[in-house]
């Protein structure tokens, strides 16, 4: 009995340390990389968005387990000349926060990227989506297209996936209880051993900024509400994907898809040119580059946005005459 005593005291201890230790980094985290923008109520969400420049709208949404500093290495003056460019965090990631009540599905994280371009009124602006980002544009697009004018999608998620990808299989928590108790313990730890190897395979073939951790965001990651976001996040996915994979041949608004040949995370050829067999007016843009294009190849991602932007805009203009 004692023996059994001392092991439960120990395990109290070290989890008690280990919830410690996660507190005081997520703190540390947070004074060194504070909210940079506004905030927006949203049904039961609380959204922050940084926004920049004057113009039509460009609404931009990151990806699983990400947060909008993710875009910082776009040129955003050069956007933001002639647009106002919105980078939002998903309910539940960056510093947005999601409600009790509020579900991490496809379709729910959609309804509130609708009800903040209602909120902020803008007129049908242009969303661009990366990785899961893009689930949720294309989401958007099918159950609120009053909402939107044109989809840009970057290395979007656009078919569900057997098994997740390598990179985010530690998140595949299926109990609720369990994936809590594990962010505010183990998560955080593991994260500092293994996180310089997930983000190798994210980035693949090319490198990790060194910077990228401060710049890009990457220490956000860092807390035990993003890893339960993010665990939730992953395991909603399944729900809608079916569903939207069968609707999206009724989409009609123009969509274009920018993708990586060498891509780690997700297939080109399974997400890229499935989509545009199911939608065969969208555009579908080959680069070679992996998973993190916004990240490593951002001059590029920059012009191919505002080309499209701008072709739109030409349409626009020519229809009205």
């Amino acid at each position: 009995m004692t023996i059994v005593l001392s092991i439960i005291v120990l395990l109290i201890i070290v989890i008690a340390g280990l919830a410690v230790f996660s507190s005081y980094v997520a703190n540390k985290v947070e004074k060194a990389l504070p909210p940079q923008g506004k905030f927006v109520d949203i049904g039961g969400d609380r959204i922050h968005y940084v926004e920049q420049g004057s113009g039509p709208a460009i609404v931009i949404v990151h990806g699983l387990a990400g947060q909008l500093l993710n875009f910082a290495y776009l040129p955003m003056q050069e956007l933001a000349r002639s647009h106002r460019v919105i980078l939002i965090d998903r309910p539940g990631a960056g510093y947005s926060t999601r409600g009790a009540q509020s579900s991490a599905a496809i379709f729910s994280q959609a309804a509130t990227v609708a009800g903040f371009i209602d909120a902020l009124k803008l007129d049908k602006p242009m969303l661009v989506g990366h990785s899961l980002g893009g689930a949720l544009a294309l989401a958007v697009a099918l159950n609120h297209p009053q909402s939107v004018s044109r989809l840009a999608l970057i290395a979007p998620l656009t078919h569900a996936e057997t098994d997740p990808p390598a990179a985010f299989r530690g998140l595949a928590i299926p109990s609720a209880l369990m994936r809590r108790v594990i962010s505010h313990t183990l998560a955080i730890p593991l994260s500092i051993k293994t996180g310089a190897k997930v983000l190798e395979v994210v980035f693949g073939p090319e490198p990790v900024p060194k910077d990228f951790r401060v710049k890009g965001g990457g220490l956000l990651g860092l807390r035990p509400r993003s890893f339960y976001a993010a665990s939730t996040d992953m395991l909603a996915i399944s729900a809608d994907m079916p569903t939207m994979e069968r609707r999206y041949a009724a989409l009609r608004l123009p969509i274009d898809v920018l993708y990586g040949r060498q891509d780690r995370v997700l297939s080109y050829r399974r997400h890229g040119e499935a989509l545009k067999q199911k939608i065969p007016h969208a555009t579908l843009k080959l680069v070679d580059g992996g998973h993190m294009l916004p990240v490593t190849a951002p001059t590029m991602t920059a012009d191919w946005l505002l080309a499209i932007a701008r072709s739109s805009e030409t349409v626009t203009s020519q229809s009205s005459r």
